[in-house]
């Protein structure tokens, strides 16, 4: 019995690691649907999409705008939780709130800030192509938060600073197919065009995650916060609401489509499971547990 019992502690210690992952990339999209993925020409998601999960029929919150979406895909919590509805809110909104027993005016608990209390050595940064992102953040659990140019600088400077740092914790905004969707129009072949786009420079941030040395260490994370119908979005049709969201990478299933319930505010817990850390107690998310092997 006693060699059952520690036959039985040393399985479930390597379950754990196996779900502890050394590095993490999250690449989000601003305003990517599944339906652009699915017309767009992707191979760099196609394979991610083969060697890991995924779901095209994950959910955004509503309003289906960016801040209330960004905040909660960081936070592990919907917008009633964390109080951030629109765009036009401000740091200075939450001066006299208190969240989950923090100090006031202290933001909601974001993953970035949970992973940094926890695990300190945790190397952390964020490349952000729009600028409203990083008000959403805890700021100071980052090594590198760096405010770029456009989709390109994001991409390069996102790629070499994995070859120099190799960071454990790498978040990256992209904000050009929400900009084509706004122009020219959701489903049009413009748009289709910047979700290849976005493809090509996931290609890039993999080619350096090889060039590293890390890439079999990594799992990658792509995202976005809302889809679009028209040059718009913010309403709740199903064009606006759905979102991808693929995984994959050690200890990730490989080739598996998830059909369990998949809201935006369940990535943070599912990133908070990758890295083995504990999940405040406020996040009402919880971890996309199909997606593990």
């Amino acid at each position: 019995m006693k060699h059952c019992l520690i036959l039985l502690f040393q399985l479930c210690s390597l379950s754990v690691i196996a779900q502890q992952a050394k590095y993490v990339v999250v690449l989000g999209f601003d305003g990517m649907s599944p339906n652009g993925i699915q017309n767009a020409n992707t191979p760099n998601f196609n394979e991610l999409i083969k060697n890991g999960s995924h779901t095209f029929h994950a959910r955004a919150v509503m309003p289906t705008s960016s801040s209330p979406n960004w905040a909660s895909m960081i936070m592990g919590a919907p917008p009633k939780e964390h109080g951030i509805h629109s765009n036009k809110w401000k740091r200075e909104h939450i001066r006299k709130k208190s969240f989950c027993g923090r100090k006031k005016g202290e933001i909601f608990p974001t993953i970035f800030g949970v992973v940094k209390q926890q695990r300190s050595e945790t190397k952390i940064a964020c490349f952000y192509h729009w600028n409203g992102f990083a008000r959403l953040t805890d700021k100071d659990a980052f090594e590198k938060l760096d405010n770029t140019a456009n989709e390109n600088i994001t991409a390069e400077k996102a790629a070499e600073y994995i070859v120099k740092e190799k960071p454990h914790f790498l978040f990256l905004h992209f904000d050009h197919v929400d900009h084509a969707g706004h122009e020219i129009g959701h489903g049009t072949a413009e748009y289709y065009a910047s979700v290849s786009k976005a493809d090509s420079l996931t290609g890039a941030v993999i080619a350096a995650l090889k060039q590293a040395g890390i890439f079999e260490q990594t799992v990658i994370l792509v995202t976005a916060d809302h889809g679009g119908k028209g040059k718009g979005h913010g309403g709740g049709s199903t064009e606006e609401v759905e979102i991808p969201w693929i995984i994959s990478g050690p200890g990730i299933k490989k080739g598996f489509e998830v059909t369990e319930k998949v809201e935006t505010f369940y990535t943070a817990p599912t990133l908070a499971k990758l890295f083995g850390v504990t999940a405040p107690d406020c996040w009402t998310g919880k971890a996309v547990n199909s997606c593990f092997e």
